[in-house]
Parts: C-alpha cells; sequence; structure tokens
C-alpha cells in the first residue's frame, strides 16, 4: 500500500543502532548474523563514522605514504638507494586518502546488504522511551525497537577563543582535508591526534611546532617511552614548547600570532600560517533529545551505563566514544558485540585491562595493560623489565633501532599485567601483550617462549627475560 502525503512511516524491529561508526556498524553486523531483525541509523550519508571517514582510516593513508616520502628523501641515500627529482603532489595523495576511505565505506555498505541489515540515512531522536523518530531531508519515520544501541560517538573540543573554521583554524577533521601543505602549523595539544597528524605534515614539509600544557608528551605513557618518543620526534624536525599554555590569538592577514604563557607565567609569541586544535574530544548526543527517553547523562556529557552497557532504560544500551573509557575504535566494536550477543542471550565480558591504544608515529608506540603508576594505584608492586631495539638484530638490518619495550609485572605473582612498546610494527606487536595480560601469563613463561630470528618481536622475549635480569642480547 503507497505511503499517504504527510503519513508516517512506522518500522519495527528487534535491534535499533544509532550511529554506524565503528562500534555502530559491528553492533549491527553481529545483530544481523544472529539473525535479529537490525535497522541501523546514521545522520551521514557515509557508513564508518569518524574512525573511517575524518580519523583513524585517512590519517593512517596519510601518516604511510608521508613516511614513505620523508624516508627516501632523508635516509634512504645512506643506504644505497638514490631517488632524482622526488616530488609531492598533494593533490594525487589526497585523492588516495578518499579512495581508500570510499572503498571502505562501500565495503561496509555490501556486508550489512549481505546480514540483512537495514540501513537509513537521518537524525535520530528519541519521542519517548519506545519510539525513536528519523529525520531524513525527504521524510520522517517512526521506528519502534525492542532494543536499541547508542553509538553516535565524538566530537573534537574546540576552545572559545579558537573558533574552528576548518580552512585556517583547524580540528582533526580539518586537517585531514587541506588543500595544501601549510608552511608553518602549531598544534594545540601533544596527545596521540596531533602527534600523528603534526608526523604527516612534518614529512611533507611544514614546520610543525605543539604547544602543550603538560610537561611531556603521548598523554598517559610510561615516562621512559614519552621521552624517548620526544627525543625522536624532535630529531625528525617537530618542535615542542611544553609546560606552555595557549592564552589568545591575533589574525595578521593570513596568518597568525599566538600569545602563550611558559612554565614561569612569562608571554612567549609565536607565529603560525594554520591552527590545530587536538585537545582531545567529547561526546556526541546532539539531537537525541535523552531526556525524552528518560536517559542520563553525567557532567562530561557522556550516558550513564551500568556494567552491562544499560542506560536507565534497560532496553537502551550505549557503548564507544559516547561511554566513559577510551575513546578507541576497536573499543567501541568490542563493545558493540558484547551488548549485540547479551541480548541474544549471552553474558560476554569486555577486558577493558586488554584493550590496547596505538600511536601511529615514527617509530610507532603502542601500550596495552597498566602503566607502572596504574599498577601501583590499584595496590600491586610493580617489577619492570625492558629492552632497547639498539640491541635487537632486525631493527639492525632496517636502521630502525630507536625504542624499547617495557613489560610490567606483579611483583608477588610474576603475572604481565601490562606492555609499552616504541617501535616499528609496535601496533602490530601489542596484541601478544594482550593475550599474555588475559591468559595471565607469567614473565617466566613469556619469556621461555620461542619467538622467531630475526624479528622485532624477540625484543618482547628479552624484555620479559629482563624482568629477572636474564636478557641474552643485552
Amino acid at each position: 500500500m503507497a505511503k499517504k502525503k504527510g503519513e508516517i512511516m512506522a518500522h519495527e524491529c528487534d535491534l535499533l543502532v544509532i550511529g554506524a561508526g565503528p562500534g555502530g556498524y559491528v553492533a549491527a553486523l553481529r545483530a544481523g548474523k544472529l539473525g535479529l531483525k537490525t535497522i541501523l541509523v546514521e545522520k551521514e550519508n557515509n557508513l564508518g563514522g569518524t574512525c573511517l571517514n575524518v580519523g583513524c582510516i585517512p590519517s593512517k593513508t596519510l601518516l604511510y605514504y608521508s613516511e614513505q616520502l620523508f624516508e627516501d628523501k632523508n635516509h634512504r641515500s645512506k643506504h644505497g638507494l638514490e631517488f632524482q627529482d622526488l616530488s609531492l603532489n598533494f593533490s594525487t595523495l589526497m585523492q588516495t586518502k578518499l579512495g581508500v576511505v570510499k572503498g571502505l565505506n562501500m565495503g561496509i555498505g555490501g556486508l550489512l546488504k549481505r546480514n540483512k541489515v537495514q540501513h537509513f540515512v537521518g537524525t535520530a531522536s528519541f519521542k519517548s522511551p519506545t519510539e525513536v523518530i528519523l529525520q531524513s531531508e525527504n521524510e520522517t519515520q517512526s521506528i519502534h525497537a525492542k532494543h536499541v544501541i547508542i553509538a553516535t560517538g565524538s566530537t573534537p573540543i574546540s576552545l572559545p577563543s579558537l573558533p574552528i573554521d576548518e580552512k585556517k583554524i583547524i580540528s582533526s577533521s580539518g586537517a585531514l582535508s587541506l588543500e595544501s601543505v601549510p608552511k608553518n602549523l602549531v598544534i594545540i595539544g601533544a596527545g596521540v591526534i596531533g602527534l600523528e597528524l603534526g608526523s604527516v605534515y612534518n614529512r611533507l614539509g611544514s614546520q610543525v611546532t605543539f604547544v602543550e600544557a603538560l610537561d611531556h608528551i603521548g598523554g598517559n605513557l610510561q615516562p621512559e617511552i614519552s621521552s624517548a618518543l620526544h627525543k625522536t620526534l624532535t630529531k625528525q624536525g617537530l618542535k615542542f614548547l611544553l609546560s606552555h599554555k595557549f592564552v589568545s590569538q591575533e589574525r595578521k592577514g593570513d596568518s597568525f600570532q599566538l600569545t602563550l604563557n611558559d612554565s614561569k607565567g612569562e608571554v612567549v609569541q609565536i607565529d603560525s600560517d594554520v591552527i590545530l586544535v587536538s585537545i582531545g574530544r567529547k561526546p556526541y548526543t546532539e539531537g537525541l533529545n535523552l531526556e525524552s527517553a528518560g536517559i542520563q547523562s553525567d557532567e562530561k556529557g557522556r550516558v550513564q551505563i551500568n556494567p552491562s552497557f544499560q542506560t536507565s532504560q534497560s532496553h537502551i544500551y550505549a557503548i564507544g566514544d559516547v561511554v566513559e573509557g577510551p575513546m578507541l575504535a576497536h573499543k567501541a566494536s568490542e563493545e558493540g558485540v558484547a551488548v549485540v550477543e547479551k541480548i541474544a542471550g549471552s553474558q560476554p565480558k569486555v577486558n577493558y585491562l586488554t584493550i590496547p591504544n596505538v600511536m601511529y608515529t615514527q617509530p610507532e608506540v603502542a601500550s596495552v595493560g597498566f602503566t607502572a603508576e596504574e599498577a601501583k594505584a590499584h595496590g600491586l608492586n610493580p617489577k619492570i623489565g625492558k629492552f632497547p631495539f639498539m640491541a635487537n638484530s632486525r631493527a639492525h638490518c632496517v636502521d630502525a633501532k630507536e625504542g624499547l619495550v617495557q613489560i610490567i609485572v606483579d611483583e608477588a605473582s610474576d603475572i604481565i599485567i601490562g606492555m609499552h612498546i616504541m617501535s616499528e610494527h609496535a601496533g602490530e606487536m601489542i596484541a601478544i601483550g594482550s593475550l599474555a595480560i588475559e591468559k595471565k601469563v607469567t614473565a617466566k613463561e613469556l619469556g621461555a617462549l620461542c619467538f622467531p630470528h630475526p624479528t622485532f618481536s624477540e625484543a618482547i622475549k628479552e624484555a620479559a627475560l629482563d624482568v629477572h635480569k636474564e636478557t641474552i642480547h643485552f
């Protein structure tokens, strides 16, 4: 029967997922595979959320190709690899990034169809705890679902004195869509996102300066790794103003003059063509009308949930960046799968101690589990084993000798409770740490494992051996 003019189309389903980022679309796919009648709603035309469209995927594409350019220009000639007339076509590079994003977008769409997940484009808003209104460009629809997952993600935090226009004063999203490489780029904040994007533009030719209020870079890294990374990135040409606070900016033609305060409160002024604000992200719930559903948020705007991811309405769940915890794509995906399996009758758990974090600088930095300070805060007595890549044979083969592995154990039990790596391929190796923590592996057991030679991963074995001062190659 044809819909009458002005009539609202009504839908019913087992599960409604709001938000098609790595939490939402993964939850929807798992639900489809389990036979649940599932609707996935996304306000943007593209699937994949921030991670795929303006985050993880485009940034890693730019990081990879900019790294190749940097190595070709600066390092490979000393090993006999010489290139003539090497240049950058920035427009083509950005088109490559868009091609990667488009291909993965299409892949998610195909997976949704294959698993019989209905996908609607529009803005979702709760009318009541049991009804969600979907407003698209051309129509209004009503959805009644037995279960709802809120997976609306996060958005960059801005500063009132630095109004973002995504051209000269930009967020991380704008940094991935610049039309040219700025001569001077100032980044407010030296956390993971800022360091990655700063690395990209440094390699492409920008003079990059970080303004960081803390006395170290990288956020909550092990101090030795943070210090080692600072030294390495400085050698690459990045400049850091640590213990400096942004005060104000003044527009001067096509550039800016920024006023800062250093650790002594003295005024420091620097110039920049483009300013990237990278001071973190905040939950995004705009337009959801949570009040009408009786759903509560905390003072930071995060949706409040119980250990089973349920909001104050037991049939409505929330996952990913919109709830408390690290804002990581893979964390959101794990939570999405856990919620769907709970709805299907299982009792899954997410072990947050085993969720790794990776910074895709060069070298990469990856960590999982506790830092030493966190271990102490949990009443444990941490013991650290470490091994430098300066003593790793594979690192010598490829001239990647900077960095180290640190393994943290609980001294009383010898069980591994943390692993921290600064190295090429650190992001690929850190899952060894996740598995060790999940299975309560001891340093003795990991040190007895045979690793292939020559590999970067051998440094993990040596760090485990170092817990008991039994290293072979150092």
